[in-house]
């Protein structure tokens, strides 16, 4: 049986030796956080603050820190998890091991949430400036609750069936927000919630949110899960559990999860916006102040024993690392029976998740053909961009699984290096100019406006990739040193940026026409122009989060002897992509050396934490 609440998690994991307590004091505003990225770059244990300061309640960093750590906590339960996915792809196989028969329909019944009077959620009662004021990195327009769990109901059809259960950041003071009865409500595009925001707009209803904390580790789990559209998160968070989700009714509210550390219950009013942020997030960059939505706060309750749970995000890898990664355990044997064709996805976390998605898909369609090229990938791709939030993917890389059937998506260089030996820049690049990204990619046109482009490569090798800069590399004024990031792939570094939002850079055209006549680069088919070329060259995540989380398809891809033919672009020399900071980007995350220097400190031999990072 998996934990109920928070409280029953933390007993345990202190007890295996997977969780320690940290009495030092330690401020909520910049130092908590520092010093949880610092345990999780280390692989460290989970966290609990019991002498935070100027903070009523103990704080608990670090839960989900590590794959290991989070395979502990749901232990009791992935089986029957494993077991309802087999069903689901091949339900003959129960019909091989007749127990699963049994324990697929006991783990089903989970998945119906439970009403109940007795709720320690409701115990107590407090204000949002009595909860942890925590604030991650120096910039940030407030403190935030970074691991809220924010339910809603279909106005029109309310109801756990129609209900969302998401996470989406909570900014519980600064900028204009009123103390204690207005919290900033930032929801990216394509979750849930903003469909039931939506009817309650159309309808002219006030949207009921509830945003809970805490609670059992499967609700937070549940929040972060691209779930199909119609599967409630509270049925899956009982699954993972491994018991009904218990919930409480209260007069004039949602429900409340009965178990939650806190709830926080208000309404959202239609049309009604204040600036939210700045953020730090998880693509590495802040995420600026813009209008969005707020809730006018009624009531905030939480348990006697509340524990504040929270993380700190940023330039990937961190906590949420391992959310993706477990998350992928979980569903990536779904994939195939979702979208037809693929037979693996691999959205990168070092290059911020939606950035770049890579996939190996099948090639079908003209099996007899002398050489095969990209056309039942086209259309697996177009599925793909169609599916809830893989259609935010800004670059799609795919790979024709006949032309190599032990290639995997998670093998990086791999992947690239098969798909630049293969890429006919004249004919395997499709973009879609203006459209929608991740609200929180500051690299295209506007604030959830941009591009994308797919890049298919099926076929023989048709590239020998170069391992080494050319002998006498000749570079155009303004631009260098180079350096080989991988086999096929060359870092250059070049001019400041002086480019203007939506437009294309005449210093990377002139870059271009230098090498019209020359061949000096055709051993690199991927030619990135960057700000510090050692630094993208240095390791595989440097140039994963630089090249693609500061590019924009339509405006920063460009080609050395490039061709028109119709509507489709293309080149026959490399494909050279603009990965420079822009004036127009939000700032990169930098840690306030004050802090840092607090955090080494404690670490330092006879400190209360040497060992520990």
């Amino acid at each position: 049986m998996g934990y109920k609440n928070l409280q029953e998690c933390v007993v345990d994991l202190e007890k295996a030796g997977r969780l320690i307590r940290i009495d030092q004091p330690l401020d909520p505003h910049l130092e908590i956080g520092a010093l949880q990225r610092r345990v999780y770059q280390a692989g460290g244990p989970a966290l609990l603050f019991t002498n935070a300061v100027g903070c009523r309640f103990p704080l608990l960093g670090n839960l989900f820190g590590t794959l290991e750590r989070t395979r502990f906590i749901f232990r009791d339960t992935l089986d029957d998890i494993r077991c309802l996915v087999d069903v689901k792809l091949n339900p003959f196989s129960l019909l091989k091991n007749p127990l699963d028969a049994v324990k697929a329909p006991l783990a089903a019944w989970h998945l119906l949430p439970r009403t109940v009077s007795d709720a320690p959620v409701l115990e107590c009662r407090t204000s949002l400036s009595n909860l942890p004021q925590l604030v991650s990195w120096p910039r940030d327009g407030g403190a935030f609750l970074t691991l809220p769990q924010v339910y809603t109901e279909s106005p029109a059809q309310p109801g756990y069936g129609k209900s969302n259960l998401g996470m989406y950041r909570v900014q519980i003071s600064g900028n204009s927000y009123q103390p204690d009865t207005q919290a900033g409500l930032h929801y990216q595009i394509h979750r849930g919630i903003g469909a039931h925001h939506a009817e309650a707009i159309a309808r002219g209803d006030l949207l009921r949110v509830n945003v809970f904390l805490g609670g059992a580790p499967a609700m937070t789990v549940a929040a972060v899960m691209p779930l199909p559209e119609g599967m409630p998160e509270l049925s899956f968070a009982g699954l993972l559990a491994g018991q009904r989700i218990p919930m409480v009714k209260v007069p004039g509210q949602l429900p409340l999860s009965a178990e939650a550390d806190f709830c926080i219950c208000g309404v959202v009013r239609p049309g009604s916006t204040l600036p939210e942020g700045p953020f730090g997030d998880h693509l590495g960059y802040y995420s600026l102040t813009h209008e969005f939505p707020y809730i006018e706060v009624e009531a905030v309750y939480h348990r006697r024993d509340a524990i504040f749970p929270f993380t700190t995000v940023g330039r990937p890898p961190q906590e949420d690392t391992s959310f993706g990664t477990f998350i992928h355990e979980l569903t990536g044997p779904l994939i195939p029976s979702v979208v037809a064709g693929v037979k693996e996805l691999h959205a990168v976390d070092a290059a911020g998740v939606h950035p770049l998605l890579l996939a190996i898909a099948r090639e079908r369609y003209v099996p007899y053909a002398a050489v095969r090229q990209p056309q039942e990938l086209l259309t697996v791709a177009n599925a793909i961009l169609g599916q809830g939030q893989l259609s935010l993917a800004k670059y799609l890389l795919m790979a024709a699984h006949e032309d190599a059937p032990d290639l995997q998506t998670h093998d990086i260089p791999s992947f690239l290096k098969h798909i630049l030996e293969r890429a006919d820049w004249r004919c395997c690049l499709h973009f879609q100019t203006a459209t929608t990204i991740d609200t929180l990619d500051y690299s295209g046109s506007g604030l959830n406006e941009g591009s994308k482009v797919v890049i298919a490569a099926a076929g023989p090798v048709r590239h020998k990739l170069a391992h080494e800069l050319p002998a006498g590399l000749e570079l155009p004024a303004g631009f260098g040193p180079a350096a080989v990031c991988q086999p096929g792939v060359l870092a250059i570094s070049g001019p400041a940026s002086e480019q203007e939002r939506g437009r294309g850079d005449a210093q990377i055209e002139e870059f271009c026409n230098f090498y019209q006549q020359r061949s000096a680069l055709d051993g690199f088919p991927l030619i990135i122009i960057c700000d510090d070329s050692g630094f993208v060259a240095a390791t595989l995540n440097n140039f994963l989060w630089s090249t693609f989380t500061r590019s924009n398809p339509a405006t920063d891809i460009y080609g050395i002897r490039p061709e028109t033919h119709g509507r489709h672009w293309g080149c026959s020399g490399p494909l050279v992509i603009d990965a420079r900071s822009k004036p127009f980007h939000a700032p990169p995350l930098i840690d306030d050396p004050s802090v840092e220097r607090k955090i080494d400190a404690l670490a330092a031999p006879g400190g209360p934490l040497h060992g520990i990072y």
